[in-house]
Order: C-alpha cells, then structure tokens, then sequence
C-alpha cells in the first residue's frame, strides 16, 4: 500500500469535488485537473484507479441530471472504438515504465490544454463531410486518452459538435457516453492490477464529494464569467503537467 499523507487527503477530496464539478456544468477542464493534481503525491497507475472511481460516482449523478435526452444511435456507434481503445490503453500501461507513464499523462494533459486554445478556431475552419471510419476513430482514441490519463474528451467532443446536436442532446450524449466508457474501464484496470485496495478503503468517505462538486457545477455555471474561468483553469493544467513532468 502506498502510504497516505495529510497533503493526499487534501488533494484527493479537492480532486472529488473538481470531477463531480465538471461534469456537474463546469466543463471537462475543471475535471481534468484531478489527475495531474493527483500525480504530484502517488504513482501514476494509483491515480489512475483512484480518478477512476470518483468518476464513475460522479458519473451517475451527471447521466441522472440529463437523463434519457441523450442521442443512443451515436453513444451506440462510439462505444465499439472505445472498448477497443481501453484495450490497447491497458496494454500501454501495463508495458511502459512508471516514468513513461507520468511523462505520458503530462503530454495527454498539454495536448488537451492545447486543443482548448485551439478548439474554437478549429471548429469553425473544418469543413465537416461525415464518414463511416470517424465514429469508431473518435471512440478508440477517445477510449485510449481515457484509459492511459482519464482524459478522453477531446475526440468524442470535436465528432459531437462536427453532428451540430442540440445543446442538451449534446451534453446528455456526452455525459452517458463517459458513464458507459468508465464502467468499461473497470474490469480492465483490476486486470491491470491498478487498484491500491487499502489506499482507496481510506479515502473512501470523501468520495461524498463528487456528487456534492456535481451540484455546485450546476449552481454555478450559469453565474461566472465561462472565458476568464476557462482561461485560468488552462494555466492550472499547464502547470499541474510540468508538475508531473518534473516530480
């Protein structure tokens, strides 16, 4: 068992309130500080089965806040390419060195980062002409990002907006589509032997505070202003991944 700190109990339940959160309403941004935050404290294979784990209870709460208004035909289209992405991620894992892994994570985390910057230019520039190989490419990386760094919304995100769906329908397709993807992940990361049993025993109180974050997301994203937020929340990213790179 790794070694619980004062500084990883901080951190964890800051990491439980930032996912429910973010899949509460205020972005996948948010969320996605948990694991880099996480990483400057344990291995990064804990962190992953850890974040894991405050998904998927944040992860009902968000897919109950929408329920049923989400597009199945795409979620069912997607999930063949994520399993096979969860697959070839679990293999990485499994073969890489420690090292390799945490530098892994902090470029998963810069290329999101990026992407941010990038998406609204990207968005506009790309002239869309759907093909049959873009739903299960968006879903295996999707499922690989999501398994190797618990960061798969990128490709599901841009394929999502390029079907120009409602706003609701968007959300709603989204937050089942990580739902199913996460509970996948599951029986591949105990194959993987990712779990830290007693580590997640003692921090198991604090995962109250993922569907706690799921309702301060909604009661506060309609009340800040969206371009500043995400602006200093992509300088924490930046700087939560060299952390990572560097500790």
């Amino acid at each position: 068992m790794t070694e619980p700190t004062p500084l990883f109990y901080l951190i964890y339940a800051a990491a439980a309130l930032m996912i429910g959160a973010g899949k509460g309403g205020l972005g996948v941004a948010f969320a996605s500080l948990a694991t880099p935050l996480l990483a400057t404290v344990l291995p990064v294979d804990k962190v992953l089965a850890l974040v894991l784990v405050m998904q998927m209870v944040a992860d009902v709460f968000a897919v109950g806040a929408h329920w049923r208004r989400w597009d199945g035909r795409l979620v069912a289209l997607l999930i063949p390419g994520a399993v096979g992405g969860v697959v070839l991620g679990t293999v990485f894992i499994t073969s890489v060195s420690p090292q390799a892994l945490r530098t892994t994570l902090a470029v998963v985390i810069l290329l999101f980062t990026l992407y941010r910057v990038l998406e609204r230019s990207l968005l506009r520039s790309l002239k869309y002409r759907p093909q049959p190989w873009h739903t299960p490419l968006a879903g295996g990386i999707s499922g690989f990002t999501s398994a190797v760094a618990n960061n798969g919304g990128p490709p599901v995100t841009i394929y999502l907006l390029m079907r120009n769906l409602q706003p609701r329908t968007f959300i709603a397709t989204t937050a089942i589509f990580f739902f199913i993807l996460n509970y996948i992940k599951l029986p591949f990361y105990l194959y993987a032997d990712l779990f830290d049993w007693a580590l997640l025993r003692s921090a198991l109180p604090l995962l109250v505070l993922a569907p706690l974050g799921v309702w301060i997301g909604r009661a506060f994203v309609l009340r800040i202003n969206q371009e500043r937020y995400e602006q200093v929340i992509l300088v924490f990213l930046v700087i939560s991944a060299l952390l990572v790179l560097l500790t």
